[in-house]
């Protein structure tokens, strides 16, 4: 019974957070790539940088996890170590729908119940190594990479692109990557 309460109030909270990021929005949309070959998309992306939700906030070694689901839906999948990279490890899963008509590049993921949150491949290097995700709220954004390591040029020019479509830069987190030490 409490943790139906609390699973309501969460959706309730995110749905309100949710409306309040979005109340206001003074930009354009924010364009998605023109097409995505999901087979191709789905697999590993690590998580390098970007504009945090409250989860990723102290996350290290942060890795997202695509599947295609028969039915056409994705499973998304992120892990990582909270706090450090000795921190205890976090996986959250949210099912995803590919919104008709957009090249596969805009999806609706499911965040808490029915409560759904926008997630558009906005930029996506053409041998899918290195993309950023956006929101047309501007509130967060997420800059993936098939590898933990990216030059900081790259970084840097995917810093430019969030602060083109009118994200604060002042939210932005690099994601640290590291093997922690394992227990002897």
């Amino acid at each position: 019974m409490r943790r139906a309460r609390r699973q309501r109030a969460a959706a309730l909270l995110a749905a309100l957070l949710l409306a309040v990021a979005s109340a206001g929005a003074s930009h354009p949309p924010i364009p998605p790539v023109p097409q995505l070959d999901l087979p191709r998309f789905m697999g590993t992306w690590y998580l390098v940088g970007g504009m945090p939700t409250p989860f990723e906030r102290t996350a290290w070694n942060a890795v997202q996890t695509y599947t295609l689901r028969r039915d056409g839906s994705i499973l998304t999948t992120l892990t990582f170590n909270q706090g450090g990279a000795e921190g205890p490890r976090k996986h959250i899963e949210a099912p995803a729908r590919v919104r008709p008509g957009t090249g596969n590049a805009v999806w609706d993921v499911r965040v808490f119940g029915p409560v759904k949150a926008q997630y558009i491949v906005a930029w996506l290097r053409e041998d899918y190594g290195l993309m950023l995700v956006a929101r047309d709220a501007r509130d967060y954004a997420w800059v993936f990479a098939r590898s933990p390591a990216v030059p900081e040029a790259e970084l840097e020019a995917a810093r430019r692109r969030l602060q083109g479509w009118g994200y604060d830069l002042g939210k932005w987190r690099r994601i640290p990557h590291v093997i922690a030490p394992t227990a002897q």
